[in-house]
């Protein structure tokens, strides 16, 4: 009996686990007090129902849904529809939407793990 690879004829997509450190930018806003800018939106969280996501999400996690252009987000790396998995040491996997942004809001340094679907070879 012949054995074909299947792994030899499609690429493999998994999930990559990829580390991110982000400095926030601080800007003035328009009361004239100085914020912290991070450059990018998320959505999900045990809280919400990820059926109902105009981005097609399969589960409750936490995911970037919009990253702003030359943002501290695009220069550190972080892409639209990355998972975060962990914030500054926080486990994001089972957070509610509004303890995520707590969290993301914390401090001006972010140290995320996030996870990314891609191609690993072909």
């Amino acid at each position: 009996m012949q054995s074909t690879s299947k792994q030899s004829l499609f690429p493999a997509f998994q999930c990559l686990s990829i580390p991110i450190t982000l400095q926030k930018e601080l800007m003035i806003d328009y009361e004239g007090k100085e914020v912290a800018r991070c450059g990018f939106k998320i959505g999900g969280g045990i809280d919400q129902d990820f059926t109902k996501s105009p981005q097609g999400y399969t589960d409750y996690g936490i995911y970037v849904t919009d990253v702003t252009p030359d943002s501290a987000a695009e220069r550190a790396g972080l892409r639209m529809h990355d998972k975060i998995l962990q914030c500054n040491g926080y486990d994001m996997t089972l957070c509610t939407h509004k303890k995520a942004v707590q969290i993301i809001k914390k401090t001006n340094v972010l140290n995320l793990l996030v996870s990314r679907k891609g191609i690993t070879h072909m």
